[in-house]
């Protein structure tokens, strides 16, 4: 919407003539083009003079009329209408500036769709942010995708991670049963429990492979985890909406909303975030780059309950490595 004035009657001369005061000046010349005409024809004599009179002064004042009407009328448009356009204009401004305002605040600057596979632009937009950050956060299930994530990063960073505890069966039911309703009535309940015990034994592994890639890795494992996964960042908050239910055909790769630093959805899933991370109901578990891997395992077994032999490392390992390149590949972001 324009604050200017425009549109047929926004000339000044055309203006005039959509007026009353128009009107009455084109009385004017007409009855002064008649006079002049008529006395014209007519023979010398005092009829002829005073018609002549009559056309000559209507002619002036129509003229004087004119200047008079196009100069109040020009005032009257810098008194009147400037002012007015001014203001509109200050208030779009505002308005503008509000909305843009509200936008930040409540509105996702970006969303991504329910896809079958990996969407290349989701990803590369998570890893631009990822290459911004000093803190990254990440709030799921197995942590596979942020180990890759850090992996394939060029930059150094500190990593909290919270993840489903692999002992609780009420922590991997939520995730379980959205991987049912997407697998359909060929689903079963108990394969996919096992699939994702061992995705947490994988994720486990990826990030003690990419503990050289961050100062610090800390860990928590919680048996209550929120179903949605958050990924958060200095500047922004992705969150990956595995509850909504509603969305129609389930997908693999849920519907995902990208808010950025300053919104309330960043402030609020931060909170959150932090809340969980720190809590004292959780296990708390801190990898570095000088853990080893004997070390590792006395943690791995603290968190899943399962000694890791050697032989089982290297077979984690070997799956942690084609799943990166599987996602990096199916991503588009490189190896």
């Amino acid at each position: 919407m324009s604050a200017e004035p425009g549109g047929e009657r926004g000339n000044l001369l055309r203006e005039l003539f959509w007026t009353r005061t128009g009107l009455l000046l084109l009385v004017l010349v007409v009855t002064s083009a008649a006079c002049l005409a008529i006395s014209s024809g007519m023979d010398q004599g005092t009829l002829r003079n005073f018609i002549g009179s009559v056309g000559t002064g209507t002619m002036i004042s129509a003229v004087v009329g004119f200047g008079q009407t196009l100069i109040t009328s020009s005032a009257a448009q810098r008194a009147l209408i400037t002012p007015v356009v001014a203001e509109s204009r200050k208030a779009l401004r505002d308005l503008t500036a509000e909305y843009r305002a509200l936008d930040r605040e409540f509105f996702p600057s970006h969303v991504f769709e329910p896809t079958a596979r990996p969407d290349p632009v989701f990803n590369q937009v998570m890893m631009q942010d990822l290459e911004r950050t000093r803190r990254y956060g990440f709030r799921g299930f197995a942590g596979r995708y942020a180990a890759c994530r850090v992996l394939l990063s060029h930059a150094e960073c500190e990593l909290k991670a919270v993840l489903a505890d692999p002992r609780d069966a009420d922590a991997i039911s939520g995730r379980a049963r959205y991987l049912l309703r997407h697998e359909g009535a060929d689903g079963d309940y108990d394969t996919i429990v096992e699939r994702l015990r061992d995705q947490i034994s994988i994720g486990l592994v990826g990030l003690f492979i990419a503990r050289s890639r961050c100062s610090r890795i800390d860990l928590t494992i919680v048996s209550d985890p929120p179903l949605d996964r958050l990924e958060l960042f200095d500047d922004s908050a992705w969150l990956t909406l595995y509850s909504n239910t509603n969305a129609g055909v389930v997908r693999l790769y849920p519907r995902t909303l990208r808010f950025s630093e300053g919104s309330f959805l960043y402030g609020m899933e931060r909170a959150e975030f932090l809340r969980i991370s720190n809590s004292k109901a959780g296990l708390h578990i801190v990898i570095t780059p000088r853990t080893t891997r004997d070390d590792f395992r006395a943690l791995f077994e603290k968190i899943t309950g399962m000694a890791l032999t050697e032989e089982g490392f290297r077979a984690l390992e070997d799956k942690f490595h084609r799943f990166r390149r599987e996602f990096s590949a199916s991503a588009q972001l490189g190896s």
